[in-house]
């Protein structure tokens, strides 16, 4: 069964750092883009960070010089390291991932929390 599998959420205090990592697993296709959304109480999901096969990254300009995505394409797997982190970055974050071929299968994460305290 394909899935993502999430890691590495948690409670930071203002200013600190977190990991978070998504394995994808049972996937057979090849991986074109991967990613994280987030979605904070009473707001909509949004994108944070997507990063497509060749290494081309796309930023939310609310992030942009704080976090970081990565991926390791052999093992399907993506890294989000999410720095000086503030109260606005306080969400369910979700990893996504879209496949290289039809149909462009998305799939999804379970979410993970990110709660950041002042």
């Amino acid at each position: 069964q394909a899935q993502l599998v999430e890691s590495g959420g948690g409670l930071v205090q203002a200013g600190g750092s977190l990991r978070l990592s998504c394995a994808a697993s049972g996937i057979r296709s090849r991986i074109n883009v991967m990613g994280y959304y987030r979605q904070a109480p009473g707001k909509q999901r949004e994108l944070v960070a997507t990063i497509i096969s060749g290494g081309t990254t796309n930023y939310a300009d609310s992030v942009k010089g704080r976090f970081t995505i990565s991926r390791d394409n052999a093992k399907n797997t993506v890294y989000l390291q999410m720095n000086s982190l503030n109260l606005e970055d306080t969400a369910v974050y979700y990893c996504y991932a879209r496949m290289a071929s039809w149909p462009y299968s998305d799939y999804w994460g379970q979410g993970t929390q990110v709660t950041v305290s002042s």
